[in-house]
């Protein structure tokens, strides 16, 4: 019986520690978010609450595929990594995910920089599109496929909370 009370002991004190780990977390004050300049906020308001609506092609094939991002919400979330919330549209499935994405700035011009990102239910993925002037373009790859994507940014209509 002692043998048994030993062996369930660092279980219960493996529990005890997790919970008062996790109560301290809870209780740290959430970090301020990042400020941002001039550009990221133009960035960002031009990005929240639109759809990237355009095209791929896979290989060197010139045949075009549609495709859709509606991104909900763009945040910064550190240095130059903002976090999308998104929902990725093609070949008739809807997924949605919260991405971190590396923004790199061309001068004045935004350019997502995927690198072997693992996207839940969809692989690993690189990219580099750039945003200028209500559209983007770029190149992206999978771990054995790749092409070209290109398309327009459409702002989607406001939001509005439901009412009771």
């Amino acid at each position: 019986m002692a043998i048994e009370r030993r062996a369930r002991y660092p279980d219960r004190m493996r529990f005890a520690i997790l919970f008062v780990a996790a109560y301290a977390f809870a209780q740290q004050p959430a970090a301020p978010a990042p400020e941002l300049t001039p550009l990221e906020m133009q960035f960002q308001q031009s990005l929240d609450n639109v759809t990237l609506t355009g095209w791929f092609t896979v290989g060197d094939s010139g045949e075009t595929k549609e495709d859709r991002y509606i991104i909900e919400k763009v945040t910064k979330v550190k240095d130059d990594i903002w976090k999308f919330d998104a929902r990725i549209q093609y070949n008739k499935k809807d997924y949605r995910a919260a991405v971190n994405v590396p923004v790199k700035w061309a001068g004045e011009t935004p350019v997502l920089s995927l690198a072997n990102y693992l996207i839940a239910g969809q692989g690993v993925f690189s990219a580099r599109i750039l945003i200028h002037n209500g559209m983007y373009a770029g190149t992206w790859g999978a771990q054995d496929h790749g092409g070209k994507m290109f398309g327009k940014i459409v702002k989607n209509p406001p939001v509005t909370p439901a009412t009771p």
